[in-house]
């Protein structure tokens, strides 16, 4: 964490270093995926590119030179598969590396960061004694120890204000609400148990298919860390559903849910598709909070300067987005790639075809408007490189209450009344704009760390432990969730070897 407010304050003093020089000695390296313990999916981390005067680079050093990446099991008796892809250019001298180990390994990882033929900053760097790949069920039994090893946050706001209405949780009687309020008339509630770190499930309505995200995040935090036991019911559909006030009587109930809203009580949890997106890096998705920070688009200047919408019918606002682009080409693109609510109106609007997320940011303003509920591409949208105008909405994501209008986004009107105006201004201030597109982009990249996300769903369940009324049980008709099968590869979960180097 030091080391990435040194480089942010190094970045804003020297915005003109010069590309063409590297010190591979005097460049950084930094991040979890140079530690043992931090256990993640995919583990990362960040490399800058500074002078020889000390000044970091501000944008990819240009030549036959690279910053070149290998790692390999530290015992050459021990072997191990491992995806390791080429670094990630972040388009402002900074760099992100991933690696992917389909096996655990006993005796440590040797990782070397190379620019051209010489070793970066304090390269080779030994990651000594077991370092277990994903699926290694080997929770740390100290929960403040993994928090530190982590660097979670000593709080994160919307949780704390998400809990405010919840000072005591009573679980007979959400056993006794829930189900009536709740799962007869939606259908998408699945009630949990966790106890002694095994999770256990029940599907309260017909459509809870999403439940397998709510699963795959539930053991994969438990293989890391032990979680307390509680008992919690989590709504895996698109809307916040307790709508009750805490001075009512009676007052609301404790639903965790992935998108929250200005008039509901819902306890909020990072949502299911950068959850999933996060889990599945490297491996089953395009999009994830760290590819897209390398698939950029253009520099700034490069960009086309329009604003840019593609997405579905799931909105009027889309709707009238895709009328004001008919109307004013010159300031937007517009279009609908998939029509579902509105159907009668595709011929009159037509449909547009489908484009690869990263080619969006071949455009400088990105359009973010709710889709049923929030719309879940705006993390996405925060760190690209463009500037993002968002729409006024009363539906938030767990991090929305870091962000401040106009200073990491241009707010618009929820009916779309000062969208133009406000296209028009970012092409009459670029400076202003360009300055607001980086700001969003250096907090969204700080807060949708993929180890961040593990942190949060940690702090939700452990206040939600902290407040139960009651032990937790195993309820009637509840099944236990098995972890995935690991045959492929043995996990030695002895103690691992703590290093002591900063995230």
């Amino acid at each position: 964490m030091a080391l990435c407010l040194l480089w942010l304050s190094l970045l804003a003093a020297h915005p003109r270093a010069s590309a063409e020089q590297v010190s591979p000695q005097r460049s950084l390296v930094w991040g979890p995926g140079l530690r043992s313990d931090v256990v993640m999916p995919v583990r990362y981390f960040f490399i800058q590119a500074v002078s020889p005067e000390g000044q970091n680079l501000t944008r990819a050093p240009s030549g036959p030179k690279t910053f070149k990446v290998s790692i390999k099991a530290l015992s050459s008796k021990e072997y191990i598969r491992i995806h390791v892809p080429n670094p990630l250019d972040r388009n402002d001298g900074s760099f992100l590396m991933r690696y992917r180990m389909y096996g655990s390994i006993n005796e440590g990882l040797l990782i070397d960061v190379l620019y051209g033929e010489e070793h970066v900053a304090q390269s080779p760097y030994l990651l000594k004694g077991a370092v277990l790949h994903e699926y290694c069920d080997c929770p740390e039994e100290d929960p403040e120890t993994w928090r530190r090893t982590l660097s979670c946050p000593t709080e994160e706001p919307q949780a704390t204000a998400d809990f405010v209405p919840f000072p005591s949780i009573d679980l007979q009687r959400m056993l006794t609400e829930v189900p009536k309020r709740f799962a007869e008339k939606r259908g998408a509630i699945v009630h949990y148990t966790v106890l002694n770190n095994k999770i256990y499930r029940r599907a309260l309505g017909k459509y809870t298919d999403f439940k397998m995200f709510s699963d795959e995040i539930l053991l994969s935090l438990s293989r890391k860390v032990r979680l307390p036991d509680f008992e919690f019911y989590i709504n895996v559909g698109d809307w916040p559903i307790e709508h009750r006030k805490a001075n009512e009587t009676p007052g609301p109930l404790p639903i965790i849910s992935w998108c929250g809203s200005m008039d509901s009580r819902d306890i909020i949890l990072p949502t299911y598709d950068i959850i999933h997106s996060t889990y599945e890096t490297l491996r089953g998705v395009t999009n994830d909070l760290l590819s897209i920070q390398g698939n950029t688009g253009p520099s700034w200047s490069n960009k086309t300067e329009q604003a840019f919408f593609r997405g579905r019918d799931s909105r009027e606002e889309r709707l009238q987005l895709v009328r004001l682009s008919k109307k004013h080409p010159d300031l937007l693109d517009a279009g609908i790639t998939g029509y579902f609510f509105f159907r009668e109106i595709e011929e009159k609007l037509g449909k547009a075809p489908l484009i690869g997320f990263f080619d969006f940011f071949k455009y400088k303003y990105q359009v973010n408007v709710d889709g049923t509920v929030a719309a879940y591409r705006f993390p996405y949208l925060m760190l690209g490189d463009s500037l993002v105008l968002k729409q006024d909405s009363p539906y938030y994501e767990h991090f929305y209450v870091a962000l401040q209008p106009w200073k990491h986004y241009v707010p618009f009107k929820r009916n779309l009344g000062d969208l133009l105006e406000k296209i028009k201004w970012a092409k009459e201030n670029d400076e202003e704009a360009r300055s607001i597109a980086k700001e969003g982009q250096l907090l969204a990249r700080e807060l949708l760390q993929p180890h961040r996300l593990y942190c949060y769903y940690f702090t939700v369940f452990q206040k939600y432990a902290e407040r139960q009324a009651t032990p937790p049980e195993i309820r009637d008709g509840m099944e236990l969730v098995p972890q995935p099968d690991d045959s492929n590869s043995i996990c030695d979960c002895k103690k691992k070897t703590n290093l002591k180097e900063e995230l």
